[in-house]
C-alpha cells in the first residue's frame, strides 16, 4: 500500500500548491491514500469546515492537525461529525473531536509533543493505551507527531518501531533528512516539511516575523509570498505485516 503524507499546508498558497501537485503525485505513485496536516490551512493558523472541504476536494483522505486546530471556533463542531479530521489524541478527552480513525484500512494517529509545545497527557502513554484497547487492530498504523523537539520526536520513532507502520513529525515546517526505515519496519522522519512558500520564514511573511525577533512585539503574521515548495513523504507499507518496505521524500516546486 502506498501512503502519501504531506506536510503543514500553509495557507492559500499551500492550498494552491495542494491543487496543482496532489492528483499528479496521486496518479505517478500509484498513491492508495492521502494524510496531511491541515492546522496552517487558513490564512497560515487553523482550519475550517470550507478548507477542509476544499483540501478533501483536491484529493486528500484524512486531514491531520495540532495545536492551531482550536484557532477557528467555527470547526470545532466539525471535529464530532464524519468529517475526517483528527485533533492530537494526548488533548484532554474531554475536548472535542478524537485523535485516530480508520480509513481504507488503515488506523491514523494524530499526537502531539510535549516538549517547547505545552501541557498535554503524554504522547507515549497515550499511544500505548490506544494500541492496548483496541478490540480489532488494523495491520497498518500511521502516526503523524506534531512536535517541536527533535529530541522527543525521535525518541517517538524509536519507542514506537515495529508496533505502527510509519511515526512521521510534522510542525517545525522544515524538512529534515533522516527518513529512515527504522530496525523493527517502522517508516521514520523527524519532520516532512510544509506546503508553503519557500522565501519566508517558515511559510510566514520574512519582514514580519524579523520584525517580531526585533521588537519582541507579539503580532500577528501574514503568511509569506512567492515560490512555494511542497514536501511529502511516500511510505509503501506491506498490507500484512504492516512493516514499511520503502520510505522516500518528495519535493516539488510551484510558483
Amino acid at each position: 500500500m502506498n501512503i502519501l503524507v504531506i506536510g503543514d499546508i500553509i495557507g492559500k498558497p499551500g492550498r494552491k500548491s495542494l491543487r496543482e501537485i496532489l492528483p499528479g503525485l496521486r496518479q505517478e505513485y500509484d498513491v492508495d491514500m492521502v494524510i496531511a496536516n491541515g492546522e496552517n490551512a487558513a490564512g497560515g493558523v487553523g482550519l475550517t469546515s470550507i478548507i477542509a472541504h476544499e483540501m478533501f476536494d483536491t484529493g486528500v483522505d484524512v486531514i491531520t492537525s495540532g495545536n492551531h486546530i482550536w484557532a477557528h471556533k467555527e470547526i470545532i463542531p466539525y471535529l464530532d461529525s464524519d468529517m475526517a479530521i483528527l485533533r492530537p489524541l494526548n488533548y484532554p478527552a474531554i475536548n472535542p473531536g478524537r485523535g485516530y480513525l480508520l480509513k481504507h484500512e488503515v488506523l491514523v494517529v494524530n499526537l502531539i509533543g510535549r516538549t517547547f509545545m505545552g501541557n498535554f497527557d503524554c504522547p507515549f502513554r497515550a499511544m500505548d493505551q490506544l494500541l492496548g484497547n483496541l478490540e480489532v487492530r488494523p495491520n497498518i498504523v500511521v502516526v503523524d507527531f506534531h512536535a517541536e523537539a527533535t529530541s522527543e520526536k525521535v525518541a517517538m520513532g524509536r519507542y514506537l518501531d515495529g508496533r505502527v507502520s510509519a511515526v512521521l513529525g510534522t510542525h517545525t515546517h522544515v524538512g529534515t533528512i533522516d527518513s529512515s526505515i527504522l530496525p523493527d519496519g517502522t517508516a521514520y522522519v523527524t519532520d516532512i516539511g510544509m506546503v508553503g512558500p519557500v522565501n519566508g520564514v517558515i511559510g510566514d511573511d520574512t519582514d514580519a516575523v524579523i520584525n517580531r525577533f526585533l521588537t519582541q512585539v507579539p503580532s500577528r503574521l501574514s503568511v509569506g509570498r512567492g515560490k512555494v515548495t511542497f514536501n511529502a513523504i511516500l511510505v509503501q507499507v506491506d498490507g500484512k505485516t504492516g512493516k514499511a518496505v520503502d520510505i522516500r521524500r518528495i519535493q516539488r516546486e510551484t510558483e
